[in-house]
């Protein structure tokens, strides 16, 4: 026994402990090669009997101004149908079967990804099978007629799922960006579903799907391997809609315009049943922030995961944002108040913080004061606690968000395709230590002289308008102007 020796203390007479060493960091750095066509391989090694690989595509919604919008939308539809090698979409799950793999392709408005998840000795198939279905897709007029059903139902579906949060991201950045880059919809337009055709995707595609706008990654495979499928599978592949030169790409900067989206709607029905969802009124206010290559995307995302928020039923401690500004002074102050939450959207040239909060439609008035009050506020003190307890949650998600292969796979894609190099988690995380309050008051300071975003769904009767909105986050303390008030 040893009654007298600290928990802290080796114990006398015991020999020393002889730990596994780590292997050297280089190992699992992040290695990009450049093909001769400027397709770019990334990857990252991961222990693992399976891998992730996919192709990303620097193609999205924001590239649509000279075409039908709704084209990303059609492709991410369309993916894994039948292509040149394989006769159907059951093929290439029966084929991706064998390996034990999965698929799925995800659009969104800077960048169309296509991903299979598989065993790693199924590396050269997974990847023929990828640059089939990227470069050779059939597009045939039952698989579009198809696809166009698929979009009508899920627009539908949109307008009726009782979260509104989806609608009210695209209302948001089209008051933001009106009419251009990451403004333009994400969705396809009901009448556009119709008109888009095989001719319209193909002159899309010769475009948008070239190998300077393509980076093959993967995650839990050797870097060589890679190398030598891609090299195998996608150089000098002839696409299916020819090599000759598309539309010229369109390289528009989001230009921000700031801006009001109204949509009434009777949100009393929304969930009906024993237990029926209240009705709602659901705002949402944005203001620029900035792009994700600024040096200042860090604070901004310390900043967001400072407001925090969520709904009012939320369950669970620190872990989940209980401590965060929009529970301890909007969500625990007002038991009227359903939601808010904060949420960040970045991009390769701009960026918009947010704010979405729901309430009964008799409380909008007070809803929007409370909300333009916090970003105010986000301007004043920031307390040494508060600041040390967002970056130490912002740390702790990355980190647990990057233990998953399927995130780890998507963030090498997207950081090669935007910056043809990978930030190692250390080094973000070092980043994020960096934040002093200064930073935070900076940013602010400068996101508050632009002109508010407002999205705005439901009864929206007692809705202020967008000038007293914009005055009231141009005052000292986001309180609507008072004439407004004793209008109201």
């Amino acid at each position: 026994a040893y009654p007298s020796v600290s928990l802290t203390c080796p114990l006398p007479g015991v020999p020393k402990a002889v730990f596994a060493a780590a292997e050297s960091r280089e190992r699992f750095e992040t290695r990009v090669t450049v093909l001769e066509n400027g397709l770019r391989v990334a990857s990252q090694n991961k222990f693992g009997q399976f891998c992730t690989v996919g192709i990303l595509v620097n193609s999205g919604s924001r590239h649509e101004a000279k075409y039908l919008s709704g084209i990303s939308h059609f492709l991410e539809k369309l993916a894994f149908s039948s292509t040149a090698q394989f006769g159907s979409k059951d093929e290439i799950l029966l084929t991706l079967e064998k390996h034990g793999g999965i698929c799925d392709c995800q659009a969104s408005r800077d960048t169309i990804m296509y991903a299979v998840s598989a065993d790693a000795r199924g590396l050269d198939t997974v990847v023929n099978l990828l640059a089939d279905v990227t470069l050779q897709p059939r597009l045939s007029d039952e698989e579009i007629e198809m696809t166009r059903m698929a979009i009508r139902f899920e627009l539908e579906d949109l307008n009726m799922r009782p979260d509104p949060e989806p609608l009210l991201t695209e209302m948001i950045h089209a008051a933001a960006f009106r009419d251009n880059t990451v403004g333009l919809n994400r969705f396809c337009p009901v009448e556009n579903t119709d008109k888009i055709n095989r001719d319209v995707l193909h002159s899309y595609l010769s475009s948008y799907y070239t190998p300077d706008r393509m980076v093959l990654a993967g995650v839990g495979i050797e870097h060589e391997h890679l190398v030598e499928c891609a090299r195998k599978y996608l150089l000098g592949v002839e696409p299916v809609w020819g090599s000759g030169q598309g539309r010229a790409v369109d390289r528009s900067v989001a230009q921000y315009t700031g801006g009001i989206i109204k949509v009434e709607k009777d949100m009393s029905d929304v969930s009906l049943g024993p237990t029926p969802i209240p009705e709602l009124t659901h705002i949402m206010i944005g203001l620029e922030s900035c792009s994700f290559l600024e040096d200042d995307f860090i604070p901004f995302a310390v900043l967001n995961m400072m407001m925090g928020g969520g709904g009012s039923f939320s369950a669970g401690g620190p872990g989940k944002g209980m401590f965060t500004r929009l529970y301890l002074n909007v969500l625990n102050r007002h038991h009227w108040m359903y939601n808010a939450t904060s949420y960040h959207h970045s991009y390769e040239d701009t960026g918009l913080l947010c704010i979405h909060a729901s309430a009964d439609p008799k409380q909008v008035r007070e809803m929007v004061e409370i909300i333009t009050r916090e970003f105010i506020l986000m301007a004043g003190a920031v307390g040494e606690v508060e600041l040390e307890r967002a970056k130490t949650q912002l740390k702790s998600m990355l980190m647990m968000n990057l233990e998953s292969r399927p995130v780890i796979f998507e963030d090498v894609g997207r950081q090669v395709l935007a910056t043809n190099t990978r930030k190692l988690p250390h080094e973000l995380c070092a980043l994020i230590s960096q934040v002093k309050p200064t930073d935070i008051k900076r940013v602010v300071t400068k996101m508050l002289h632009k002109k508010p975003a407002v999205a705005a769904l439901g009864d929206l009767t007692d809705l202020p308008t967008y000038e007293h909105i914009q005055a009231a986050l141009s005052s000292k303390d986001g309180r609507l102007p008072r004439l407004y008030r004793l209008f109201r």
